[in-house]
């Protein structure tokens, strides 16, 4: 009885904790989310009176912030393109490959993560500068692949690894060539981590600020360049809003990579009961 108090004690006590860790991480975000429905141009919080004049002041007449949101969008898709081909051919190579020197290579793909963003800023307007490509979407875009690839390449990675290559060796055992398993096993079985790369290479190029603000123009300001720019050169209350919205787009997001990674597991499992009800392979790998 003694030893089940203390096991209830304990678990009291980890959940009281980590309640309290979770409110004091979410309470910015509330925070933020609060003070923009406030009618106050300074943020007051809590608010005195309720309002959504910021959202609808997002998309008045002479805003810049919708120029700044779709070019956001499009540098964002653009790179996330670029950071899944770089990712799949990557990932692959790692993981279905005798690839020589595989630490090295792997450590030199994941190298962006740990050199500071400032760093890799300045290094990229030092390359497309001399080509005139400043203020190119192109330009920001492939400067966001850096960044975003090596956070594609390790969710792949974590996809691929866990694929139950059985599936793959009975398909090979069937006459099945290389592409054929690629293309009927291997890709659909990855496309919930796919589907997730692309979501974590979308939000982090779409947030990523340094090397927009090293490689923007006048006339190419991202979203985060134009918070920055709001927030430094002038009181705009539109900026909470503008932070509220991406909050809950970055909710969204993280629950559709959810619900797409259940989804993947589920089908694999539906596989692997196939594959052994059908007997072409037991878990040790013989033929029934």
């Amino acid at each position: 009885m003694m030893e089940l108090r203390k096991t209830l004690a304990g678990r009291i006590a980890l959940t009281a904790v980590a309640t309290v860790i979770l409110l004091f991480l979410a309470l910015p975000i509330v925070v933020i989310v609060v003070t923009s429905f406030s009618s106050n141009a300074f943020a007051q919080f809590p608010p005195e009176v309720w309002t959504l004049n910021w959202y609808k002041a997002l998309f008045a007449d002479g805003s810049k912030w919708p120029a700044a949101l779709s070019l956001s969008a499009l540098i964002a898709a653009l790179s996330t393109v670029f950071s899944l081909i770089i990712g799949v051919t990557a990932a692959t190579a790692l993981t279905r490959s005798e690839l020589p020197l595989r630490s090295a290579v792997y450590a030199l793909v994941l190298g962006p993560l740990v050199i500071p963003q400032i760093v890799t800023a300045l290094g990229l307007f030092l390359l497309f500068e001399p080509a005139a490509m400043l203020g190119s979407p192109l330009a920001i875009a492939l400067g966001h692949t850096v960044l975003a690839s090596p956070i594609a390449v390790l969710i792949l990675i974590a996809t691929l690894r866990g694929i139950d290559e059985r599936l793959e060796d009975a398909a090979a055992s069937m006459g099945a060539g290389r592409l054929t398993i690629a293309r009927r096993i291997t890709f659909p079985l990855a496309a919930p981590g796919m589907i997730a790369a692309a979501i974590f290479s979308f939000i982090t190029s779409f947030d990523e600020f340094y090397i927009s603000q090293f490689l923007s123009s006048v006339d190419t300001v991202t979203l985060p360049v134009r918070v920055y720019n709001s927030l430094t050169f002038e009181i705009d209350p539109s900026v909470t809003a503008v932070s509220a919205i991406l909050i809950a787009f970055a909710i969204l997001a993280l629950g559709l990579v959810a619900l797409v990674r259940w989804l993947g597991s589920g089908r694999q499992n539906s596989l692997l009961s196939v594959e052994t009800a059908t007997g072409v392979a037991t878990p040790g790998g013989d033929a029934i």
